[in-house]
């Protein structure tokens, strides 16, 4: 239990070992003068008659020590579970996601879909906004300003490659405010604990950089991105925007082929423990956000607890000054 203010319930507890001090004082003199009195012999009656005044007495100055704690502001230290910590939404701005099989376009339908997302998160819960292309660019800082990152997801436009594992370096980046890079050959470094960090990658999955045998799934560098996330605890969450079956979409004035790739989504998402959400149109996108589970953390809130103590020092004030007005028709 802590207090608000010590010095208040030094007072008051001070008060009450006074009042106590007192009423045990006068207790003996009255004792003494009826001892002097001849009246001790009365027997067990008498004893009784002067325990009641004196149990009323011992009430009242329990209600004020009690009264002491309850001005001093009492609070417990409560664990309370609520979804906290931080989001990054890493969004695919390449020029792929300016393909039209998803309605109005991937890129405008996975910016809804973002938007609603941050609309739909506690302001417990920070958020950040990374734009990728070929490298990672972050256009909001975490924050619980949710309003700075809806902002920042509506100003994105496509253009350039696509590296997921730029976007993934990117975010965690963004989570630890350090630089992290792999090792020139390709090592992963180590940045810590972040478990209460999410990363929430809406991309087609197309990889620049892929060099698997069948040209689809994580290549090395994005596996290697994906590692560091998963040992620092770091959930990534896969969106997949576009279809399997795709189209074409100009690209620098070239007419080029694009279809979803959801194996590398899959792939990063099931490394770090996350989830893969495919999305073939504007409809299945605007569900995300409640189907993308935050991470609920654990943390202590005080539980003021004045009202309770007050309660029970009226009642023992109360009950005291009952008791010594049935006993000696008085107050005090």
């Amino acid at each position: 239990m802590t207090f608000a203010d010590p010095a208040l319930l030094a007072i008051g507890l001070v008060v009450a070992v006074a009042l106590a001090w007192a009423a045990l004082a006068v207790s003996r003199r009255r004792a003494a003068a009826l001892a002097a009195a001849g009246v001790a012999a009365a027997g067990g009656a008498g004893r009784g008659r002067r325990r009641g005044p004196l149990a009323g007495a011992w009430l009242t100055i329990a209600g004020v020590a009690v009264l002491a704690v309850a001005v001093a502001g009492p609070a417990a230290s409560v664990p309370v579970s609520h979804a906290s910590g931080t989001v990054i939404l890493a969004m695919d701005v390449s020029g792929s996601m300016a393909a039209t099989d998803v309605t109005p376009d991937r890129l405008a339908a996975a910016k809804q879909a973002a938007v609603s997302f941050i609309n739909a998160q506690p302001g417990s819960v920070d958020i950040g906004v990374i734009a990728f292309q070929q490298g990672g660019l972050e256009a909001a800082r975490p924050t619980a300003d949710h309003a700075s990152a809806a902002a920042a997801i509506r100003r994105l436009t496509p253009g350039g490659g696509t590296s997921l594992g730029d976007a993934i370096l990117a975010s965690l980046s963004a989570i630890t405010h350090t630089k992290v890079t792999l090792g020139r050959d390709g090592s992963a470094p180590s940045i810590g604990y972040w478990p209460s960090a999410t990363i929430v990658l809406f991309s087609d999955g197309q990889d620049e950089s892929t060099s698997t045998e069948d040209g689809t799934g994580a290549d090395p560098a994005t596996a290697a991105a994906a590692a560091v996330a998963e040992k620092a605890g770091v959930h990534i969450d896969t969106v997949g925007v576009g279809t399997v079956a795709g189209t074409t979409v100009d690209v620098d004035g070239f007419h080029l082929f694009t279809a979803l790739d959801p194996a590398a989504l899959e792939s990063i998402s099931e490394t770090t423990g996350g989830t893969y959400h495919p999305a073939s149109d504007a409809s299945e996108l605007n569900g995300i956000a409640s189907s993308i589970n935050l991470r609920l953390t654990v943390t202590n809130q005080p539980l003021p607890l004045a009202g309770a103590f007050i309660a029970l020092a009226l009642a023992l004030l109360a009950a005291g000054a009952a008791l010594t007005v049935m006993r000696t028709g008085r107050v005090v």
